[in-house]
């Protein structure tokens, strides 16, 4: 194992390092819920990118899937996690200011792979998401 995938806890799940540990979801939980409790089981280095693109999009223990989501969208920006190519890389620029906070280096490293995405790269995403990714960019250092 990596060194580095040791300090990411990957063999671990969100349940045991994110406490408290999540009960088990209501009767009447929607299938999003249940897919969210679901993924807190499931050891970091099993989650595929459409686990991680449901938890960064829920902003569900952030501080430890979004290092996960980055370290994939460096390597692919534009990974197509479920729904379209980019979803993942979109979820990740929208979550909060203060879960970048934790991570300045990853978000320095995102910032630069956006700004040398392809323009038709850019063109092909959501309508407002060039604007999003813009905004990523663009934010401020002090809530960086």
């Amino acid at each position: 194992m990596n060194p580095v995938d040791r300090l990411l806890h990957l063999d671990r799940t969100l349940d045991e390092l994110d406490l408290p540990r999540w009960g088990p979801p209501g009767s009447d939980a929607t299938r999003l819920v249940r897919k969210v409790h679901e993924l807190r089981r499931v050891a970091l280095g099993e989650l595929g990118p459409a686990d991680l693109l449901t938890l960064v999009s829920q902003r569900v223990a952030l501080s430890y899937v979004l290092p996960l989501a980055v370290r994939l969208l460096l390597d692919e920006p534009m990974l197509d996690a479920y729904f379209y190519e980019g979803d993942l890389l979109l979820a990740a620029v929208n979550v909060p200011a203060s879960a970048w906070a934790m991570f300045p280096n990853l978000g320095t490293q995102l910032r630069t792979v956006i700004t040398t995405l392809p323009d038709a790269a850019v063109a092909g995403l959501p309508r407002d998401a060039a604007e999003e990714l813009a905004r990523f960019v663009a934010r401020p250092e002090s809530l960086r």
